[in-house]
């Protein structure tokens, strides 16, 4: 037999969660054709001797959707082991659109997941307009990693209402409109339906999202065509509503929707400061579920969540007057002026202002009153941190002047971490252990100006596993491989088994974790962005492809547009 790669002498961790055991990999047509002892040579050998050897990564909720169209590499992704990413999550995607109403699905991913609309503009050569075209488009990418996708509900409702789907509910026609519309994407090859019903997801004019703007019947309608297909996942973001009558009513809704439609359903779960015990509502709800036949899974970040700021980038000030005048100016104007005594202590006062805001359960994480105790000093890439308060203390000056210290100190390079959600460590361990909870919520291609949650997959790894020592290896390695590959339906994926699609990582368990994010401007039309390689990931194999070794692209693009079961049949 003829290889075109061999993994040799690898610790192998299949994915399955059994013991792992030595061998060696061999690929051939993008596929693992041999696990064993391999006497033959390969076109292109890799030696992963005191390496572990594990399936691809699948992370099963990003907004790639716009960033694939001018980036053939699946940055942030690809630099953590992620071979596989699910897009068009919380009813956000590119299609059905047409190229003269770009403005109704781009004004939405401007505002709900902060992509710069000039660089879609500039990076996004428009020629679709329905679902299955758009598709075939996706298919022609260079693609670095593969890519499967959700049909976005907002988008639905901007194809068939224009205007009038962010003012009002859909007529029967217009729902009719609609159900065909996702039962050709989902024919099509969608994996799935999105939706958002979150308050925090508004359009960049300040109305909410099209979505938003739907009954409950309207989003029932659809699920139906999943339903009546036998196929396709749900995936939300829910309704926020105070504790007390309006919460019980939403959860006796969704969880009918979720028993009667028989549909995988998927939420994106976190630990909230404003509700910190609201996830053990969460869990309890998904396992009542269970009980009745529903299926629903909680979907989880496995750290505390930031929000990535620095004086290169973005500040919780910016948009303060004073702050914003000083902003706006170069950096070495900036440095000037932040010199200045009498300048600074204006900046400090201002700023204090962001202390005294309001806050309660439904005040978005990012509008939450500004607490020093809570923004962390990023010197090294994973915990212990220490906070800005703790620093100024030390200095004796105040968190605002501490923060500028440090700035001026580092040349604006140094980086802070302001604290949103998942503060209580031990809860979201618990929701990590819970049986139906997915590893995975990395948002990679939004929030890029302050967040960079691909790294979650070498997070996890680095501090769960490693450090913490909560969960095992093999343990670890299935929650980041078939365990999503199974609840998503990558039925060829999340295994080192033969017949398999080769998609594989081999990483240092001594050393795999993430480095410090930088600064970049390598968007269209240099608009800003956060990148953040890895240590330990000695390569990343795409079907049967070397895509990533010792941290830089090889150049291979060996990613695939994979489509839902429909698509097959």
């Amino acid at each position: 037999m003829s290889f075109d790669v061999i993994v040799r002498r690898g610790m192998v961790m299949d994915g399955s969660g059994g013991p792992r055991f030595r061998a060696d990999v061999g690929i051939a047509d993008g596929r693992i054709t041999e696990i064993g002892r391999i006497k033959e040579r390969a076109a292109e050998e890799i030696d992963a001797d005191e390496l572990f050897v594990a399936p691809g990564f699948i992370d099963g909720h990003t907004h790639l959707d716009a960033q694939m169209h001018w980036d053939p590499l699946g940055t942030n992704s690809c630099w953590h082991g992620v071979t596989t990413a699910l897009m068009g999550n919380c009813g956000f995607t590119l299609a059905p659109c047409r190229a003269e109403e770009a403005d109704l699905v781009l004004r939405s991913l401007e505002q709900a997941e902060e992509i710069s609309r000039e660089a879609m503009l500039e990076g996004i050569d428009w020629q679709w307009e329905s679902f299955p075209e758009y598709l075939d488009v996706l298919d022609r990418l260079p693609k670095g990693i593969n890519y499967a996708t959700h049909v976005g509900h907002s988008s639905l409702r901007t194809y068939v209402m224009g205007e009038r789907a962010f003012e009002q509910a859909a007529t029967d026609d217009d729902l009719s409109a609609m159900t065909d519309q996702l039962d050709l994407a989902l024919r099509a090859g969608a994996f799935g339906f999105s939706t958002s019903r979150s308050t925090s997801h508004s359009t960049a004019d300040g109305h909410p999202v099209a979505s938003r703007l739907a009954t409950w019947g309207e989003v029932r309608r659809l699920v139906d065509v999943m339903t009546s297909l036998g196929t396709g996942i749900f995936q939300l973001d829910h309704e926020k509503h105070e504790p007390g009558e309006g919460r019980v009513e939403y959860n006796a809704r969704l969880r009918e929707l979720v028993v009667e439609s028989g549909r995988p359903t998927f939420f994106m779960m976190t630990i909230a400061p404003a509700e910190p015990q609201l996830w053990r509502e969460r869990l309890a709800f998904v396992d009542a579920a269970a009980l009745d036949g529903g299926r629903i899974h909680p979907q989880v970040n496995v750290h505390e969540h930031f929000s990535t700021e620095s004086f290169r980038s973005v500040l919780p000030f910016d948009h303060l007057p004073r702050w914003s005048e000083i902003r706006r100016l170069p950096f070495n104007e900036q440095r000037l002026r932040l010199l200045d005594s009498s300048i600074r202590a204006e900046l400090v006062e201002e700023a204090a202002q962001l202390s005294a805001r309001p806050d309660g359960p439904t005040v978005p994480a990012n509008q939450r009153p500004l607490n020093y105790e809570e923004i962390v000093v990023f010197e090294t890439a994973t915990a212990p941190y220490r906070s800005v308060a703790d620093i100024a203390r030390g200095r004796r000056t105040s968190p605002v002047e501490t923060m500028i210290d440090l700035a001026l100190e580092s040349d604006f390079d140094q980086l802070f971490g302001r604290k949103l959600l998942n503060f209580d460590l031990d809860s979201l361990c618990e929701v990590l252990r819970h049986p139906r909870s997915v590893i995975g919520v990395s948002d990679t291609g939004a929030h890029v100006t302050r967040v960079v949650d691909s790294s979650y997959t070498t997070r996890f790894l680095a501090d769960w596993v490693r450090t913490r020592e909560v969960f095992d290896w093999e343990q670890g390695i299935r929650m980041l491989t078939s365990i999503p590959a199974h609840r998503y339906g990558f039925t060829d994926r999340g295994y080192i088994r033969e017949g398999l699609a080769a998609d594989m990582v081999i990483l240092d368990p001594a050393t795999v974790g993430p480095q410090l994010p930088t600064v970049s401007h390598s968007f269209p039309t240099g608009a800003l962005s956060l990148d953040q390689k890895a240590t330990g990931i000695a390569a990343t194999i795409v079907n049967g492809r070397v895509h990533i070794r010792d941290g830089e692209a090889t150049g291979a693009s060996a990613g695939r547009l994979l489509r839902g079961p429909l698509a097959d049949r």
